[in-house]
């Protein structure tokens, strides 16, 4: 059975005992090319997929809030997208190149161990997301059956701060998305192929609905800029711009997760330009001109998807409409906050979690984290957290992005991330050259974090460290420019295995 590439096949006879060491399991080994079927048309459907969701729906709005005109806040979006574009295309080659999951991609420069420590961090942000959007889901589900079932529904007795009848709602959304998960990888394919298409199509319908009912889509694109276009702007826009950087950088990192199914790197490379930055800021543009329309028809635009189908009276209608917001939920869910995490707490212990048990795991710490309160201040959760996290894991880009392309030169040797004592074990299967990027890159990026004058939120005003607040406003490049940095000048080459026995040619 190859594995790696059409030259120098590597067959699973040849990778000795990685099947069952301590350190694989099925998930976790390379997908052999002949099961790698993902296509362009699947990577782009997936971002197209997972771009359509709530959260996105909504980022415009969040920085119109922040005093941006329409026109400033989508030049933010899709700016930010085509620069989180960069590090997930360098990371997502391994991907295609080696068959590997992003944990066991982390492990060449953190080490078999410490590639823990990488994936980890990315875990939980996905737990909280994967907790985020399952909540808003549930709420989806919860207004579809008022709807249908009436004021009994509607109006239930509370149960800790909500209505009870929201918690089976939620309860119900979660399972959802563990049996997609639980039934693999092809499932989600197959998934993403549908719902895309499904979720833009009925989306430009209320489109082309709201234009009609408000003969035209208003004045919103051309409203004047609250903070203008000089000084008052930039200290507004950095912040901003990070945060739309960081609303991705978690798939940056794992892309491989996804990539590693490709039939070529020119297949999920173009699906992705074609994919990410397009339909964010094309999403971002409907969303626009739907809330400028529903100014006119509603007296008061309406930037929440869920609360403008409830404005429907024709009961198809309204569950048309938020069973497609539902799909789209899913589709961003699964995909982004499930798929990562199953993986990387699979890499904590290979041959006692799968990668099901660890999207099991993924979802319950994803209820532990509450969601409800995550989601109770918006301006801490979009700002705060987003900045915060978008350093961290700008940290971890760094240095992966330093290791593959810089040092080691996109060559690694497939058999060793599996193997204790060999040239990824490092200093007791730690790489303390990538701790100490990641760690000194992360504090440099939010060090500094602080609460906004006038604002909410979990930092002083003052930031955390005084002398770093400057850089904050900065987070992701900041953490990004850190961590491959400071990872280049302490890992020597001679112990990044750069002089290592021949490499696998890539799958072209």
């Amino acid at each position: 059975m190859a594995f790696l590439g059409t030259e120098g096949q590597v067959e699973l006879a040849d990778l000795g005992e990685l099947a069952d060491g301590p350190y694989a399991n099925p998930e976790l080994l390379p997908v052999p090319v002949a099961q790698r079927t993902w296509s362009l048309y699947n990577y782009a459907a997936l971002w197209i997929g997972m771009s359509h969701n709530l959260v996105t729906y909504t980022l415009a709005a969040s920085l119109i809030a922040a005093g941006m005109n329409p026109v400033q806040a989508l030049l933010t979006i899709a700016l930010g997208n085509l620069i989180v574009l960069v590090p997930m295309l360098l990371n997502s080659h391994a991907g295609t190149k080696y068959g590997i999951p992003f944990p066991v991609f982390a492990r060449a420069f953190y080490g078999i161990r410490g590639a823990n420590l990488a994936a980890l961090l990315r875990a939980l942000v996905a737990c909280g997301w994967f907790g985020i959007q399952t909540w808003i889901g549930g709420e989806g589900i919860s207004v579809v059956a008022g709807k249908l079932f009436g004021a009994w529904w509607t109006n239930a007795s509370p149960l800790l701060g909500h209505p009870w009848t929201l918690w089976p709602a939620f309860a119900l959304f979660w399972v959802i998305q563990m049996a997609i998960i639980w039934r693999g990888m092809d499932t989600l394919r197959r998934f993403e192929n549908w719902a895309a298409p499904f979720v833009l199509v009925v989306f430009l319908a209320v489109l082309g609905w709201v234009i009609y009912r408000a003969h035209g889509v208003g004045d919103l694109l051309s409203q004047p800029a609250a903070l203008g276009w000089g000084g008052r702007f930039w200290p507004v826009f950095w912040p901003s711009l990070m945060a739309m950087i960081a609303f991705w950088a978690t798939l940056s990192l794992n892309m491989p997760d996804f990539t590693r199914f490709s039939r070529s790197q020119r297949g999920q490379a173009w699906g992705q330009v074609l994919g990410l930055p397009t339909t964010m800021t094309f999403f971002s543009l409907i969303a626009v001109m739907i809330s400028s329309g529903t100014a006119i028809i509603y007296g008061k635009a309406i930037w929440d998807p869920t609360a403008l189908a409830a404005k429907f009276s024709n009961p198809f209608v309204v569950t048309l409409g938020l069973v497609t917001l539902l799909v789209a939920t899913v589709s961003v869910n699964v995909a982004a906050n499930v798929v990562s995490p199953s993986y990387d707490f699979s890499n904590l212990a290979p041959r006692v979690i799968s990668r099901r048990v660890g999207g099991l795991i993924a979802g319950v710490v994803g209820v532990a984290l509450m969601p409800w309160k995550l989601v109770s201040d918006p301006h801490v959760y979009v700002f705060a957290w987003l900045d915060f996290y978008g350093g961290v894991l700008g940290a971890v880009a760094g240095v992966l992005v330093a290791g593959y392309w810089f040092v080691r030169r996109t060559r690694l040797d497939p058999a060793d991330l599996y193997r204790r004592g060999g040239r990824y074990w490092f200093t007791a299967g730690w790489s303390l050259p990538a701790v100490a990027a990641t760690l000194l890159g992360a504090v440099l990026a939010v060090g500094g974090a602080n609460t906004a004058p006038g604002t909410a939120g979990p930092f002083p005003a003052n930031g955390l460290i005084p002398l770093l607040k400057p850089l904050y406003s900065y987070s992701w490049a900041v953490g990004f420019g850190a961590g491959l940095v400071i990872y280049l000048l302490l890992a020597a080459p001679r112990r990044a295995g750069v002089a290592a026995r021949p490499a696998v040619a890539p799958q072209q």
